[in-house]
């Protein structure tokens, strides 16, 4: 009799803790479970339950990030939160003691990779701390180079104004569309602003548009070692060649678009064979451009269509919800860093989008390529994701590019793909920021956008259209000062699209808190032109239309009265 009644007891229990261990595995690993011989083993993310006891760390953020780190998301009105906590070591040891070897972390995700074997997979999902059990992604890069031998095409400098303080050699006409070299005439060069380009390695930095490169630090995650060349798994010619265009620095042969700044760079993809690569070492690669305190992160690659047996993303999966890697672009975001992405090389197809992640996220900057005459590039990815998102976001050139080569410091190519025009556009960014380093992410995009070829009539070819760094530096505010006391403005930023304008013209501001403003018009005189409008307005992001009708052309200036300070940011009305 105990015994039947020890049975009846047990029973439930072991089928509570059945279902408990399945409902942890996610869906698509156990197709590939289902599939495939028990021994054999998958790359898994091992998601945590929570952070542990690591929660007292938040007021301690100096032990986790660095200072720089710590200060960009005090600029850009980022809290640091629990996602940026390192893992609790705790779980991390009762992983490594059941056998376990952790291949790589996530602090964002609050997960580690490991790979196993279906009896492996049970054990993990027995243990009361892991939250959940999924496949790496192991996809195939879709964004290689078009073509490396264009011997036979002539650069053009199309009928773009050439006149420029710097000579650009043949790297002139991939500048000139986007007014690049227009902007380094007025002094913005990138200077102070920390990139991360993540890429297939970097095998020629010895190349001679390196000779001033400002390197802050290198990481290969594919082989776990400091050398982003040639060393290990994996060649770096895609990697010295997305560089160039945007840090190389030679007079008379190139000039990239953030010559001065200073460069993070990580090996992120293996290029041995057709291997897939894996999702980690982009998430992992992010997590430590985020921890230096990168402002602004170029990748070239994109991906797609996983090897068999593990089942792919398609088309269908563009909705900025899916690929692990494009959750982890929209996080780094979130931690105020820029992120620039290649839309891929898939072409057009009338019935549906080309993109491949992480080029769906709805936070990330995507990039399409033209040619110097501002023609879409024939194998440049279209959007809208499947969500409704028109991508991709806007446009540069990355047809026919000047680059450096691999094997001499002196040798250059000419090469096409999404690949090269966005590093071109990353580079952009970068002298936004060089000129207000308070910019957030998506004011960085709205004013990228709202700037570009096409601002009103955006499109799933070439999104806002083809970039105009120009424009967008015009449209960038200053550090604003209060005209009593001659301070820096601490909450607010004020711009206006277009700039000059006629006859109107959007106003934009970010209030930290909700105020009463009071703006107006004046002339650079100080008389009083117009009472633009007054009320409450909310935190965040708010807009106001400045009608110019009847107006002069000329310089005003606009003043903002929050009762304690007041503000003020010129407009140019040009009839």
């Amino acid at each position: 009799m105990k015994s039947i009644i020890l049975f009846l007891i047990c029973f439930p229990f072991i089928v509570t803790a059945q279902n408990s261990v399945i409902g942890k595995i996610s869906p698509k690993l156990n197709q590939i479970i289902e599939s495939s011989d028990p021994d054999v083993k998958v790359k898994v993310w091992v998601d945590l339950v929570d952070k542990g006891n690591n929660s007292w760390m938040l007021n301690n953020p100096e032990s986790f990030l660095s200072k720089r780190s710590i200060e960009r998301r005090a600029k850009r009105g980022v809290t640091i939160n629990e996602t940026d906590l390192p893992l609790w070591t705790g779980y991390i040891s009762e992983i490594e003691n059941a056998g376990f070897r952790i291949i790589s972390k996530s602090k964002w995700f609050n997960s580690v990779t490991v790979e196993t074997n279906s009896a492996g997979l049970n054990k993990l999902a027995q243990m009361p701390f892991v939250k959940k059990l999924d496949l790496v992604a192991k996809a195939k890069n879709r964004n290689k180079f078009i073509n490396s031998d264009n011997s036979g095409i002539v650069l053009s400098t199309g009928s773009f104004n050439s006149t420029t303080s710097l000579d650009y050699g043949s790297s002139l006409a991939q500048l000139l569309p986007q007014q690049i070299p227009a902007v380094h005439d007025l002094g913005f060069n990138g200077e102070g602003v920390f990139i991360c380009l993540m890429d297939a390695g970097f095998n020629n930095l010895a190349h001679e548009v390196y000779d001033s490169l400002d390197l802050v630090a290198t990481w290969d995650f594919v082989n776990n070692d400091p050398d982003v060349g040639d060393g290990g798994m994996g060649t770096g010619s895609h990697g010295t060649a997305t560089l160039s265009v945007i840090a190389g620095y030679k007079p008379g042969s190139l000039i990239g678009t953030a010559y001065k700044s200073s460069y993070l760079l990580a090996k992120t993809e293996n290029t041995d064979t057709e291997t897939p690569s894996e999702e980690d070492y982009w998430i992992a690669a992010a997590e430590w451009a985020d921890s230096i305190g990168v402002d602004v992160t170029s990748t070239s690659l994109v991906y797609l269509e996983f090897d068999p047996p593990f089942p792919g993303y398609t088309w269908q999966d563009m909705n900025g919800n899916t690929a692990r890697m494009t959750i982890g672009a929209d996080l780094a975001v979130a931690k105020g860093i820029s992120v620039f992405n290649s839309a891929g090389n898939n072409g057009l197809d009338q019935s549906h989008n080309t993109l491949a992640a992480p080029a769906d996220g709805d936070s990330v900057i995507s990039i399409g390529s033209i040619t110097a005459e501002g023609i879409r590039s024939g194998f440049s990815s279209v959007g809208p994701t499947v969500d409704g998102r028109i991508k991709p976001d806007v446009m540069a050139v990355g047809s026919a590019v000047y680059a450096a080569a691999p094997g001499g410091r002196t040798n250059y190519t000419i090469t096409s793909g999404t690949s090269l025009a966005c590093p071109i556009a990353a580079g952009i960014a970068a002298l936004l920021l060089q000129k207000n380093d308070t910019l957030s992410p998506m004011q960085i995009r709205e004013i990228l956008r709202n700037t570009a070829s096409q601002p009103n009539s955006p499109d799933r070819l070439m999104g806002w259209g083809i970039m105009n760094a120009l424009s967008a530096i015009n449209g960038v505010p200053s550090s604003i000062e209060d005209p009593r006391t001659g301070t820096p403005a601490e909450f607010l930023l004020i711009s206006n699209y277009p700039n000059p304008f006629n006859p109107s013209t959007t106003i934009n501001f970010s209030l930290p808190t909700e105020k009463f403003l009071t703006v107006n018009l004046f002339s650079t005189t100080g008389s009083l032109v117009k009472e633009v409008t007054k009320g409450t307005f909310p935190s965040g992001d708010s807009k106001i239309m400045l009608d110019g009708s009847g107006l002069s052309s000329g310089i005003y200036i606009l003043v903002v009265d929050s009762g304690d300070k007041i503000y003020s940011h010129k407009l140019s009305l040009l009839k």
